[in-house]
């Protein structure tokens, strides 16, 4: 009997997209074995990650890295298909929406930064709107809204300085082939 094999084709874009989702997961990975005082707040350091993406590379290619860490890491955390996935995907769908509307913006006054608060600020209201219509119905969750905004404005600042930094660098290693289309 012979062995069927399948080959992709892939360009250095691809390659690039997988090192930098694999940052990001590696990222996501750290962040996980971090206590939290409270369930569901977090830095969000994989996001610092997202937004150099984002900036450098456009939106497209910052969805496909967004996307494969919270695959990947559900996958790697025994989480896939969980309530949790669900809630990780929430959030970066959300996330990802906003940072592609957000990238118009003037860059005279809005930047990574800027971008970055946005993000944690929708991550936080999709996970909240699908833990609200999904697993607990109940208005009581609004008690909680000032305490995940506290914490996607401090996280989303910090992610976002961070960002800022990275891209103020000479870029070798987060350097991308040149990307057409």
């Amino acid at each position: 009997m012979t062995a069927l094999t399948i080959k992709l084709a892939t360009t250095a874009v691809d390659h690039h997209i997988a090192r930098m989702a694999a940052l990001a997961l590696g990222l996501s990975m750290l962040e996980a074995a971090i206590p939290s005082p409270l369930p569901g707040v977090k830095p969000g350091l994989a996001n610092i990650v997202t937004l150099i993406v984002l900036t450098r590379y456009g939106w497209r290619m910052a969805a496909w890295v967004s996307l494969l860490r919270v695959l990947a890491g559900s996958l790697l955390m025994g989480s896939f298909l969980t309530p949790g996935f669900f809630l990780s995907l929430s959030g970066a769908l959300c996330s990802i929406a906003i940072l592609a509307v957000s990238q118009f913006l003037p860059t005279r006054w809005f930047g990574p930064v800027t971008h970055s608060i946005f993000g944690a600020f929708a991550h936080i209201a999709g996970q909240l709107l699908l833990v609200y219509f999904w697993l607990i119905p109940h208005t009581g969750l609004a008690y909680l809204i000032p305490i995940f905004a506290t914490a996607a404005l401090l996280f989303g600042t910090v992610n976002g300085l961070i960002a800022t930094h990275y891209l103020n660098v000479p870029h070798t290693e987060l350097e991308a082939p040149k990307l057409t289309g």
